[in-house]
């Protein structure tokens, strides 16, 4: 009966209802007047409090971006709310951890999953979206009209439209000591002459060492082949494969160094073993931030391109706390957020529409991720990985041949 009498002195403005619901005698210090008659001032709403279960695929760093940098501001805006982070673990294999925990759950007929909001690599998107386990949240989204990237739309070949928001954009690039490479190659053709002239100083990790030596092999292929609308694109055509033999011998035989591992290429390259290689732009910027790298090396793109990914924003279908994901969400693709979180800390490309993130960024922030590989350079050079299929067949290929 209480809390029914406390509902109505906030809604009524007669003094008689107001009267009635007083808990004490005392008169309000101040009243307001409508229609001359004296009404109690509404009663303050407490701050709507909050839980959320996070699951990120990717290494530590994914964690330590939300605990560290969007939690807080989350808690900031919903006093009392919980946020739980948990890591799924790094690579693929995160994020088909997350899809067999709600496949699981699905299958186990709950109506309540437990995983409200999630973040995922491409691979998995198109047996999460097969398997109706994701909402087509988007469109109740604050920053849907920044949703502007093509890989937004298409994610190797799976429609993922209104199922998910880039957090990020990472991007594959050469990066070269100046003192050795005094002219940097603008297309594959010149760069493979410069490896042949150059022989072991360049270096990259294979395929199954990380992922910057498969985005070499893949932009090798697609340069060679001149299949990459059809190969990241679809549909599937088995026919396009038979080229792929005497590409991948082809490029085996140059005289490169293997390296190991991203980290082993970026190491190398810092003690003078390499002169060149392909790297993550955000890893090559972590490591001149902490001093592991020089940071006179640069960056480039070439023609026809490399390719780079995003990791996704995803709601789950049958989320707990949808209407908590959807605001956590919201906070995490804001463009303060992605001005401050993912360029400037981070050192990624903003997963929405860069135009409204970079008003946010500071010049130094600018100048860090823009200083050798434009937003021009993005646009006309950054590539999308395969669809699933070829992807599969295209690591398989370089194994075998």
């Amino acid at each position: 009966m209480k809390k029914i009498m406390n509902v109505l002195c906030a809604l009524t403005v007669t003094t008689v209802v107001s009267a009635g619901c007083a808990t004490n005698n005392a008169a309000p210090s101040t009243s307001a007047v409508t229609g001359g008659t004296n009404a109690a001032a509404p009663a303050a709403v407490a701050p709507k409090k909050y839980e959320i279960n996070l699951a990120t695929a990717g290494d530590t760093n994914m964690t330590d971006l939300q605990e560290k940098n969007v939690v807080g501001e989350f808690q900031k805006k919903y006093a009392g709310s919980q946020v739980r982070v948990v890591n799924s673990g790094a690579g693929d294999g995160g994020t088909q951890k997350i899809f067999e925990k709600l496949k699981a759950q699905k299958d186990a007929g709950k109506t309540e999953w437990d995983i409200d909001l999630a973040i995922v690599h491409q691979s998995g998107m198109q047996q999460l979206i097969d398997n109706n386990l994701l909402d087509k949240w988007v469109p109740q989204s604050a920053n849907k009209q920044y949703v502007v990237s093509p890989d937004s739309k298409n994610s190797l070949g799976t429609n993922v439209e209104g199922y998910v928001i880039p957090l990020f954009h990472s991007q594959v690039a050469f990066a070269f000591n100046p003192d050795k490479v005094k002219q940097f190659p603008a297309t594959f053709e010149e760069l493979t002459a410069w490896i042949k002239a150059n022989p072991k100083r360049f270096g990259y990790n294979g395929i199954q060492n990380g992922a910057s030596g498969v985005a070499f092999a893949t932009a090798y292929t697609y340069w060679k082949s001149g299949d990459y609308k059809t190969m990241s694109q679809g549909p599937f055509d088995a026919a396009l494969e038979q080229k792929w033999p005497a590409i991948l011998k082809e490029l085996k035989a140059l005289p490169v160094t293997y390296t190991n591992g991203n980290n082993g290429t970026l190491d190398m390259l810092n003690r003078g073993e390499i002169d060149m290689g392909p790297v993550w732009v955000d890893m090559f910027n972590l490591w001149v931030d902490e001093g592991r790298m020089n940071p006179n090396y640069g960056l480039k793109i070439l023609d026809p391109g490399m390719p780079g990914q995003p990791m996704y924003v995803v709601i789950p279908k049958n989320a707990k706390n949808k209407e908590a994901a959807i605001l956590y969400a919201d906070l995490l693709t804001s463009p303060e957020i992605q001005a401050k979180v993912i360029v400037e800390k981070n050192s990624w490309y903003p997963g929405i529409d860069a135009t409204v993130v970079l008003p946010n960024v500071s010049e130094a922030g600018k100048k860090k991720l823009f200083k050798d590989i434009t937003a021009d350079d993005l646009n006309k050079r950054g590539q999308s990985f395969p669809i699933n299929t070829y992807f599969d067949h295209l690591k398989t290929a370089y194994e075998k041949n």
